[in-house]
């Protein structure tokens, strides 16, 4: 069974190459998230396949995985200090 998406093409022009770095980096992770999953966040949300309350707690974790990396990394320049 074939999965067909609603995909776009964009061309946008960047003034800032931080910022297109950024927006790569998003468009990456999103293919390694379909990849993964084989669904979008916006068809997981319209089709009712996860709901605010497991977003939230999604959220909840990533947000405290990124407390321990920043805790690791501040590790690694002290000893480098």
């Amino acid at each position: 069974m074939t999965k067909i998406t609603n995909e776009k093409t964009k061309f946008v022009t960047f003034r800032d190459p931080v910022v297109e770095r950024v927006v790569d980096k998003f468009v990456s992770r999103s293919d390694v998230g379909y990849a993964k999953y084989g669904t979008t966040l916006d068809e997981e949300r319209t089709t009712k396949l996860k709901g605010l309350s497991k977003y939230l707690q999604d959220i909840q974790e990533e947000l405290m995985d990124a407390v321990l990396y920043i805790q690791t990394a501040r590790e690694e320049i002290d000893e480098k200090i």
